[in-house]
């Protein structure tokens, strides 16, 4: 089992319940999980799908033989990998939600730099710019929660 397999797995568990997680590991059907999500709710389009490949979370899984832009990508979503995973185990919904939403933007911003320096794309670039300045808005008055719930 793939390094993503076992977090996909994880996370449909603690979102879904462990059946559908159990269910969804032993068919291998992994695919569109993302956060918790049946697959039929997350659907990449097209043109993403056709840029990528099946088997290409496998080299990923271990960093071999990536290009600058998949490392870069690749890099960027293990800044969100672990903490995200983490606030999944957290069992106050609330708390939960803004700690995995802070992870989850910190990653977006992460990728989004990315764009900002390998991107050609103008508008693509545009885009990337405004996802940093919404995300880090939104991470700071998550933060702020939080660190107004722990008192």
């Amino acid at each position: 089992m793939t390094r993503q397999h076992l977090l996909a797995t994880l996370f449909s568990a603690l979102l879904l319940g462990p059946a559908v997680a159990q269910d969804k590991a032993a068919t291998g059907d992994m695919a569109g999980m993302h956060h918790g999500a049946p697959a039929s709710e997350v659907v990449l389009p097209a043109a993403c799908l056709a840029a990528s490949e099946d088997t290409a979370m496998a080299p990923m899984a271990h960093g071999a033989d990536l290009d600058p832009v998949q490392a870069a990508n690749h890099a960027a979503m293990q800044v969100m990998d672990g903490p995200m995973m983490r606030a999944a185990t957290i069992k106050d919904a609330d708390l939960a939600f803004n700690c995995g939403m802070v992870a989850h933007h910190a990653g977006a911003i992460a990728m989004a730099k990315v764009e900002l320096e390998m991107g050609k794309d103008e508008a693509s670039k545009a885009l990337a710019s405004r996802i940093i300045a919404a995300q880090e808005e939104e991470i700071a008055e998550m933060t702020a929660w939080v660190e107004a719930w722990g008192k």
